[in-house]
């Protein structure tokens, strides 16, 4: 934890420095490194499954890019009306019964799993998925909503 400066008379100043270095740091370790972050965003910080989501008439659309993944190692569903989880299970990509010696090793592989949270409330009904090229597309149709009821004025 770096402390950036001391205040020589006063330790209240001193003391809000040294929590906001240590908030920092903590910040940093969690978007680097990955460390404490549940597995529904973790996936997104480490740029392994990014995503884009949007609203047309009636529809709340969510592309995620999925590079490498083939169609049948995808499933996803609707956990409730605002919340899409993608989830994948990608094989090893050798067939050799030892793992061989990488150098680098950054692509993915096991599983993962992204929640994505929708602006709007969906149903699961007349939602279609496409994936093409490592592009995962869904269209969700919203929930349609009243907005209320007429009070009648006597």
């Amino acid at each position: 934890m770096a402390i950036r400066r001391r205040y020589p008379f006063n330790m209240l100043w001193n003391e809000l420095d040294e929590m906001l270095a240590e908030w920092e740091e903590r910040v940093h370790n969690t978007m680097v490194t990955g460390t404490s972050l549940p597995a529904i965003v973790g996936p997104a910080l480490r740029g392994e499954c990014r995503v884009d989501v949007w609203e047309e008439e009636g529809e709340v659309l969510v592309a995620a890019d999925l590079p490498g993944i083939e169609k049948q190692d995808v499933s996803i569903r609707l956990i409730d009306p605002q919340i899409l989880e993608i989830r994948i299970e990608k094989k090893v990509d050798y067939e050799e019964t030892e793992e061989p010696a990488y150098y680098v090793r950054e692509r993915i592989i096991g599983d993962m799993q992204r929640r994505v949270y929708l602006p709007s409330a969906v149903v699961d009904e007349g939602s279609t998925a496409t994936f093409t090229n490592g592009v995962l597309e869904v269209r969700l149709k919203k929930l349609e909503r009243e907005t209320g009821t007429a009070i009648p004025i006597e």
